[in-house]
């Protein structure tokens, strides 16, 4: 077996390509140094690569006029002793003394080097020395990328700075969140890691361990995270070269599953990687590729096959080369007439300026340069690897990554092509926390990756609608949260109203109390010469009969979808109509004790009394009050509002009281005018009780302060309607108490006992013309 291949033309372009697989032992005595070294499949795709572009361009009368092109083919291997040794011999003939030529008359153009990184930059330096211009047909390698340290130097390969985009954009298509991470300890992983990560941190993905790799040996991993927790089902090979990705299988056939079952059980189920490669359209195929006599030492049973990325790139690599070299002899046919120009040939040095500003359209259709300003954004395809019996591994394309996409879809992906492990058509899941259903937000753990959360039950009045979200959305006033907190519901209008029985029941209570106290009054005025009609003060009963009534029709204003109006007449009507009535009871009141306090004519008491002094009462306290609810209209009157929060489902609407200072005092007046009319008749209530009503308005200020005083606690632990429904309760009570406890005796003894309605004397209750008998 051969060391190198030939292929004779006018200008020569040199390969240094690895023809051979590596891991032969070189110190096996006895034994040629390539014996164990059979020729890869890979490798010689390479070659046929080569040999396939230089014939179509000689076969292509617009370039290059009459020159040929022709090759060197030398075999290096990467990281061995002897790296050195082919390039040496191919450029100088004897590797042994340097710097000194035994080939006489080269006519080397070029060089292309690759597919590895690592041996492209073993080279670089010694085609350095003598501007040879140098072109790589591996991927796109950052470490090649310094052109201060390699400037003589074109990398083939597109761009590879969307790769991390490319893989993130995968994990996020199939909804992996808890990926393992493994990288080469070089250049190329030490630049496409931040990247990654930083993209991964965008897109909520979080690592779950690390592996780093050098020199294709595996090592300890570099940071493992607790797989414990958390469903880990597809480890992710992220490779930025090609043959990672075969490093990668030969490590997972490597491992003993008995030693490493973790490691054997994660890298057997299946991994990714990126091949870096251009569309279906644009791949070139061979059909009974021509070859050249010189090639007859590699084996011919295979020419009809499929460029893979390396050999496109060589196949540009001619191409980029021959059209460098066709503007250059155009060039200088322009500045001088050549002589012999199949005799001349161009200095490698001169090369650089053309190969700098080359962009051509390839015949793929493909637009190529090798100035990297230029050079567009790589795409890449995502291939699924199948596993066959017997170890076979077919790569199958399942889709595509665009950095320039349409309507924004950048990743296009078959996932019926997708060949899943252990039997299964579903994509795997690789997440540390399963997802949060509608209902539920993420919690995130303290001290724990993003990607580990637990889930925690919306708080009520909100909702998740979707999986996995960070925050409960809080639902609008009108609306509530259903009891999945998934999604809100509209809420129903609640209110006081007359058509449920609550309203319609104290309604008409209210109405059958306001009739009742008017027929009262009435018979107050069909009576009104009758003695106990006009004891006490017959003026004030009527004040008070006619106060009762707007007591009672008051409560009216808080049954009722509340308004404006309601609103602000419901407290200032209940506060100016109680006013009265207490007021009237403690003129009653006042008048009974200085009627019976006067035993001297002459006494200023008895003044008090024929001046009708405790008629001023009522209109005091009436200004008293309106001053207040003035005040209390014109800085901050009651409004409609809405309560959310008392029953579920359910949007209260009720009137707030707006100022509640100003309704305390209303509230406050009124109580201290109730409890001043109580102590007096409590102190009246022994008086003489001939037509005396003391004791009865003793006993209607007892009831009154009594329901007023329960009422407080209990409107304030009451919610909603039933707030509303406590405090017109307390009104038709309270009005029932001062109508019952003064009213109803009188009305007794005039409808009912009408023969003692007169006065004969104190001790004496029978009228005249009744028998006087005990």
């Amino acid at each position: 077996m051969k060391q190198r291949a030939h292929m004779d033309g006018d200008v020569m372009i040199v390969a240094f390509f690895p023809l051979y697989t590596l891991g032969s032992d070189l110190r096996n005595s006895g034994a040629s140094k390539y014996e164990d070294k059979p020729l890869t499949f890979k490798n010689y795709q390479l070659v046929l690569a080569l040999t396939f572009a230089m014939e179509e361009i000689n076969k292509t009368p617009a370039l290059l006029h009459n020159l040929t092109l022709g090759f060197d083919i030398c075999t290096v291997e990467d990281g061995l002793p002897t790296a050195f040794k082919n390039p040496f011999i191919c450029f100088f003939g004897n590797y042994t003394v340097p710097n000194y030529s035994c080939i006489s008359g080269s006519k080397s153009i070029g060089a292309l080097t690759g597919p590895s990184g690592v041996s492209s930059a073993q080279i670089g330096p010694l085609l350095d020395l003598y501007r040879f211009p140098q072109l790589t047909i591996g991927p796109f390698d950052q470490a090649l990328n310094d052109h201060r340290k390699f400037p003589a130097l074109y990398q083939m390969a597109s761009k590879d700075t969307s790769i991390a985009t490319a893989m993130v954009s995968l994990l996020v298509y199939f909804r992996w969140n808890w990926v393992g991470l493994l990288t080469f300890l070089d250049e190329n992983g030490l630049w496409i890691l931040p990247l990654l990560k930083e993209e991964m941190d965008k897109n909520r993905v979080c690592v779950a361990f690390e592996l780093a790799i050098q020199n294709y040996g595996w090592e300890l991993p570099m940071r493992r995270r607790s797989l414990t927790r958390g469903s880990f089902h597809v480890p992710l090979a992220f490779s930025h070269h090609h043959s990672d990705v075969s490093g990668f299988t030969d490590f997972v056939k490597a491992v003993n599953p008995s030693k490493y079952p973790e490691d054997y059980f994660l890298a057997r189920l299946w991994f990714l990687s990126f091949n870096c490669s251009d569309s279906e359209s644009d791949c070139v195929t061979w059909q009974n590729c021509p070859r050249d006599a010189s090639l007859d030492w590699l084996p011919g049973h295979i020419f009809d096959m499929t460029m893979s990325g390396e050999s496109y790139n060589i196949y540009n690599a001619v191409y980029a080369v021959a059209q460098a070299l066709h503007e250059m002899l155009l060039h200088q046919t322009e500045v001088q007439t050549m002589e012999n120009r199949k005799e001349t040939v161009p200095s490698p040095a001169q090369l650089h300026p053309f190969l700098k500003n080359t962009q051509f359209q390839n015949p793929a259709g493909e637009q190529i340069t090798l100035d990297n300003k230029r050079k567009l954004e790589a795409e890449y395809d995502i291939v699924n690897i199948w596993n066959f019996p017997q170890g076979l591994d077919f790569k199958v394309k399942i889709g595509q990554f665009s950095p320039f996409p349409l309507h924004d879809h950048q990743l296009s992906l078959s996932e019926d092509l997708v060949e899943w492990p252990i039997e299964t058509t579903e994509p795997l899941h690789s997440v540390c926390s399963e997802s949060c259903g509608p209902g539920f937000r993420k919690s995130l753990q303290e001290g724990k990756a993003a990607c580990c959360f637990d889930c925690t039950p919306c708080t009520e009045n909100e909702m998740a609608n979707a999986t996995d979200m960070e925050q409960c959305v809080k639902c609008p006033d009108h609306q509530y949260a259903n009891t999945q907190r998934n999604q809100c519901l509209l809420r129903a209008a609640s209110f006081l109203a007359y058509g449920e029985p609550l309203g319609m029941a104290l309604a008409c209570l209210a109405l059958g109390l306001s009739t009742l106290t008017a027929a009262v009054l009435g018979v107050f005025v069909k009576h009104h010469n009758t003695p106990i009609v006009k004891a006490n003060n017959q003026a004030l009963s009527y004040i008070l009969l006619l106060s009762l009534i707007f007591c009672f029709l008051c409560s009216l204003l808080f049954i009722g979808r509340p308004n404006t109006v309601t609103c602000m007449l419901q407290q200032t009507t209940f506060g100016v109509a109680f006013t009265v009535a207490v007021s009237a009871v403690l003129a009653k009141t006042v008048t009974v004790v200085l009627a019976f306090k006067v035993t001297t004519p002459g006494r200023r008491m008895r003044w008090l009394l024929v001046s009708g002094a405790p008629n001023f009462i009522i209109p005091i306290c009436l200004l008293i009050q309106v001053t207040l609810c003035g005040i209390w209209l014109g800085t901050s009157p009651p409004f409609i509002d809405t309560d959310t929060y008392s029953e579920h489902g359910h949007l209260i609407i009720l009137c707030n009281k707006g100022s509640l200072t100003a309704f305390y005092c209303v509230l406050g007046f009124l109580g201290s005018l109730a409890l001043t009319s109580f102590t007096v008749a409590f102190l009246a209530r022994n008086l003489p009780d001939t037509f005396n009503e003391a004791k009865f308005l003793t006993f209607s200020m007892l009831v009154f302060c009594s329901v007023w005083l329960t009422f407080l606690p209990v409107y304030h632990s009451a919610k909603g309607k039933v707030m509303v429904a406590v405090e017109v309760f307390s009104i038709l009570a309270s009005s029932t108490g001062l109508l019952g406890c003064i009213f109803v005796p009188k009305c007794y003894i005039i409808l009912i006992r009408p023969n003692i309605n007169c006065v004969h004397g104190f001790r004496d209750r029978k009228c005249p013309g009744q028998n006087n008998t005990s």
